[in-house]
């Protein structure tokens, strides 16, 4: 009998393949991956306040013009090359291997985006979480990150007044990874929150569940589940508690 592209490979686990959801802008690009639509009949295309996880693409000498995010935080991760920031509120900001952007668009927050002609070809992903409540306080944090240690978990941002160095205003915790080929980590989880897995580069087993390159999974629970590098990967996990109050008017990550 057939599976679904969803794939329930425990009673945990929910494999999902690489999204078909995407927009081509010439010389930017995106894909948007929904950790809902890995679990099968689940009637959201989000995960409690994780809205959607986008795959971006810019090409040197790209310029996104102004614009206004309203009611979600946007988290830039850029694990390689350059992201040029301007706003309204006077930031020039480069956002690249050392650093992590988080934009805290609440009751609104204008900003553009670019690459000079002379920067790398970027690919970063642009995380977008649901907020508690509407029309919070505008804002933005861009902060120096630890330099990652292979084979460990780095955790980047969290709910406000956690240990790590940026805070998004809801329930989710995200960590990134880097594992040789062969390495095995567990993947993060708290009490009673469930954690979905995106693979940027490489191939991993996630228990059981095989996930390749820009491939993710979703595990159900709190389980100790192991995460082990099939080639040499590049992870990043997002640890959400499923039952946290959400707003969906976001501009973007509703």
């Amino acid at each position: 009998m057939d599976e679904s592209p969803s794939e329930q490979t425990q009673s945990h686990i929910y494999a999902g393949p690489r999204t078909d959801v995407s927009q081509n802008q010439g010389k930017f690009r995106i894909h948007f991956n929904f950790p809902g639509r890995t679990v099968p009949d689940h009637d959201d295309h989000g995960y409690g306040p994780l809205a959607t996880v986008v795959e971006s693409f810019m090409d040197p000498g790209t310029l996104i013009r102004m614009h206004q995010h309203r009611n979600e935080e946007i988290i830039s991760w850029v694990p390689d090359g350059v992201m040029r920031h301007d706003d309204r509120q006077g930031n020039n900001l480069v956002t690249d291997p050392e650093h992590l952007m988080v934009m805290n668009a609440g009751s609104g927050f204008w900003h553009s985006e670019e690459t000079l002609a002379d920067d790398p070809p970027l690919r970063m992903l642009q995380i977008f979480v649901r907020p508690h409540s509407l029309d919070l306080e505008p804002g933005i944090q861009h902060e120096p990150i630890p330099n990652p240690a292979a084979g460990e978990w780095r955790h980047l941002f969290g709910p406000e007044g956690t240990d790590a160095p940026l805070f998004v205003r809801n329930d989710v915790d995200f960590h990134d990874c880097r594992l040789a080929v062969g390495d095995t980590v567990t993947v993060p989880s708290r009490a009673g929150w469930h954690t979905y897995l995106y693979v940027f580069d490489g191939a991993v087993d996630v228990g059981d569940a095989s996930v390749g390159y820009t491939e993710s999974a979703l595990v159900a629970d709190d389980s100790d589940i192991s995460v082990t590098a099939v080639e040499n990967s590049t992870i990043v996990a997002f640890t959400i508690n499923p039952d946290a109050p959400i707003t969906r008017q976001g501009t973007i990550g509703r």
